[in-house]
């Protein structure tokens, strides 16, 4: 898993080399704004509910907390409220994941599959009918993954108020919303190959660190204001695809 980790790391930095060697900036850029300026919107909303959530919350309890004067009692509630207010925006954040997988799904499909196309040495030829599988695959994918993720949220928000258990389960979340994004990112390749949505699951299921790694740095370049929103998706796919060559190599896909 530690190998399969670094090699999706890696693969980031030479996504950027190999888009700034073959000049596709177009494709990164345009959709990169779109996606910049609904996610400022969707995370402003989705900011102003969870407030108005720990406020009902905070009033719900206040008169207890008066009540048992305790200032221990009191800082636990304090993180825990912080831990709830943390994973309430990690799960918005995840659902407006999906939405964008889903809306951006032929700009994804086309970008992966253009990146292959020009490290295979194969002149791209545009086919809308495997377009629209791709596509398609991929919104089906990611309603799936939605599916398993809001049921692993459930219970982790229900636990993610406890003192310690909670916390540690918090970075628990964050491995699960990495491996779930990866994974969008690198079933537009395992689609490309004809593998069965079975076979996708098994194979990357076996390489959890190149999903994990993806989303990783997915999340990562978040942290970069404006920039990192931008080029984070596409980098995201590109990033992908390349990290699946080395195994590729390897003939590991035959082996499915």
């Amino acid at each position: 898993m530690l190998k399969d980790l670094i090699i999706s790391i890696q693969a980031y930095f030479q996504a950027h080399a190999f888009i700034s060697k073959h000049k596709i900036w177009r494709w990164i850029i345009i959709p990169g704004i779109i996606y910049a300026c609904v996610f400022v919107i969707g995370m402003y909303f989705f900011g102003q509910t969870a407030n108005h959530f720990m406020e009902w919350l905070k009033s719900l309890i206040q008169d207890s907390l008066t009540k048992i004067n305790s200032s221990f009692l009191s800082f636990l509630i304090t993180i825990g409220s912080f831990m709830i207010w943390i994973m309430m925006m990690l799960f918005y954040f995840s659902l407006f994941k999906y939405f964008f997988l889903i809306v951006g799904s032929p700009v994804f499909a086309y970008l992966s599959e253009k990146t292959e196309s020009i490290i295979e040495g194969k002149s791209f030829t545009f086919s809308l009918p495997q377009l629209l599988k791709d596509i398609l695959r991929g919104i089906k994918l990611s309603l799936r993954n939605s599916l398993w993720q809001t049921v692993y949220y459930i219970f982790l928000f229900m636990v993610s108020s406890l003192p310690v258990i909670g916390w540690f389960l918090f970075l628990l979340t964050l491995l699960i919303e990495c491996y779930y994004y990866g994974f969008s990112m690198l079933d537009y390749s395992m689609e490309r190959h004809k593998k069965s949505a079975a076979e996708s699951i098994y194979f990357i299921g076996n390489h959890k660190g190149l999903a994990i790694g993806n989303g990783m740095i997915f999340y990562l370049m978040h942290l970069v204001p404006v920039i990192g929103w931008i080029f984070a998706p596409a980098y995201a796919v590109i990033a992908a695809t390349l990290s699946l060559q080395p195994i590729k190599e390897q003939q590991e896909f035959d082996k499915l």
